[in-house]
């Protein structure tokens, strides 16, 4: 497993990551979620991503008990905040930043995360205000580092511009061969800048894995046929998005891997990605996923992808 420098900071990170959204606290249960982790640590992913919203808080507690035997210095810990709580308990003013890093800290169990991250932009409150509040938590220890996920451009440059406060290290959109918007803004300002890419979903919610084949049903126990996991995963479920990813199977053979592992390569291959997380409900697929690290692969390949998918996503 390669690792990358995550921005401007001194975290170097696995490239392939290990995420909890929809997974570890709700979907999947707890054993399964342990072997995933221990799979995940053989592998040797050191990045675990988590959020406060997940499972309201249940994907923090189970890592928080998963995690206590582990060295704290042996793994490299974010989570996030933004999305509601409870009623009142949302958004990014100080006093919530202030509340949820010390709700986050207490589930996970630990002093300190390496990285807090903004789950949103909130448009509610002044940037000055949250990223004071930000620089508060860092300065008192709490978290290392800052960043940020799906923030619009224009309000990245205003925190890249503000003086006096903890510069953000990385930035998490979704980015996959099927998502491509951060290539038009958000990675350039970010690379210009000294911020890394943390990408969700580099599989396009497991469809770039091909298990979902047009015309057929979803298998039993795969995401898009799960009530809690699937809700996510229908915009992509089109026919001809379903054909293109079975058409980048040939490709995939040719550069010697399977298909998932060739869609975690094309993630990676831009320079600015420090780190593509994964969801699993079975270490089989972290250790699969994990491969991906050492891949390499012909660019040609990559542009006939490219051609592809693009041409489905237009119809």
């Amino acid at each position: 497993m390669r690792t990358r420098q995550l921005g401007s900071s001194d975290l170097h990170v696995s490239e392939i990551s290990l995420g909890s959204w929809l997974t570890y606290g709700v979907g999947v249960e707890a054993e399964a979620a342990r072997r995933c982790l221990d799979a995940a640590f053989d592998a040797g992913i050191n990045f675990i991503d988590t959020a406060n919203v997940y499972g309201g808080g249940a994907a923090e507690s189970f890592l928080g008990e998963a995690l206590a035997d582990r060295p704290r210095d042996s793994y490299v810990l974010a989570t996030k905040l933004f999305f509601p709580m409870s009623d009142t308990d949302k958004g990014l003013s100080r006093a919530q930043v202030l509340k949820q890093i010390d709700a986050s800290l207490s589930r996970l169990k630990t002093t300190h995360v390496d990285l807090y991250q903004c789950h949103r932009y909130d448009f509610d409150t002044p940037l000055e205000e949250t990223m004071e509040a930000l620089t508060e938590v860092v300065r008192a220890g709490k978290a290392r580092y800052i960043g940020f996920s799906e923030w619009p451009a224009d309000r990245i440059k205003a925190a890249i511009e503000m003086a006096g406060v903890e510069k953000f290290v990385s930035s998490q959109p979704q980015y996959s061969l099927l998502h491509r918007d951060p290539e038009d803004e958000v990675i350039p300002l970010c690379a210009a800048n000294g911020i890394s890419q943390i990408v969700w979903s580099p599989l396009g919610q497991g469809v770039l894995t091909g298990k979902y084949k047009p015309g057929e049903a979803p298998p039993e126990g795969s995401r898009a046929k799960s009530d809690e996991m699937g809700g996510y995963i229908k915009g992509l479920m089109t026919p001809a998005i379903l054909q293109a990813v079975q058409d980048l199977k040939p490709l995939a053979e040719e550069a010697g891997l399977s298909l998932t592992q060739f869609a975690l390569a094309w993630v990676l291959r831009e320079p600015n990605v420090a780190s593509a997380i994964i969801g699993a409900s079975r270490p089989e697929q972290v250790h699969e996923n994990a491969a991906a690290s050492d891949a390499k692969v012909d660019p040609e390949l990559f542009a006939r992808a490219e051609k592809i998918v693009g041409e489905a996503r237009a119809k």
